[in-house]
């Protein structure tokens, strides 16, 4: 994952909407909410998006939002007046618009490693996450779908330990696989 991400960080070329989307803006947070746990659950969704509405009083909060999520948005009848609601968009502008931000909210598993990547503190809106180690070196921080706690998370002053190899890897995994996989097929 860290190869493929530190590749298409390389080549970024997001669209022209995601950078004017981004250019006047000098801090903003980054939100994704998919999950079941939070998108089927109408106290969860409703807590999350009344913690993204106060946070956006002092911070914008970009938020590509999922189309079930907006489905049960709709079907809940929760509304945000604060909150930027963008159309889903494509890895490269989500990788651009995770160089930009300043912090992560995210039910994702995939984005909790990337914002990590990008050296980006995470704040993850699950009670759980399949990524502890991220936890432990405080490049993550569990928030569950409390508002209270979501709010507050925000103002933690992260201190990333991040390592000079990381945690996963340094991104030739890929090189390493194949050099493995010339040298199993010279010895048949």
């Amino acid at each position: 994952m860290y190869d493929a991400f530190l590749l298409c960080k390389n080549i970024l070329k997001p669209s022209n909407e995601i950078q004017k989307l981004t250019e006047n803006l000098s801090c903003f947070y980054l939100a994704t909410v998919h999950r079941a746990e939070n998108t089927d659950s109408k106290v969860n969704l409703k807590n999350i998006i009344e913690a993204f509405e106060e946070i956006s009083k002092e911070t914008p909060i970009l938020f590509p939002i999922h189309p079930r999520t907006r489905e049960k948005l709709d079907k809940y009848n929760i509304h945000t007046n604060k909150v930027k609601l963008i159309e889903p968009v494509g890895y490269f502008d989500m990788l651009y618009l995770l160089e930009k931000c300043d912090k992560v909210l995210t039910d994702s598993g995939g984005l909790q490693k990337e914002a990590y990547f990008s050296k980006k503190p995470c704040i993850t809106l699950r009670n759980e996450t399949e990524w502890t180690e991220l936890l432990e070196i405080g490049a993550n921080f569990l928030a569950g779908a409390k508002k209270d706690q979501i709010v507050e998370a925000t103002k933690i002053n992260f201190k990333l330990k991040i390592a000079n190899k990381g945690i996963y890897g340094n991104g030739n995994a890929s090189k390493i696989i194949v050099e493995s996989l010339y040298g199993f097929i010279d010895n048949i």
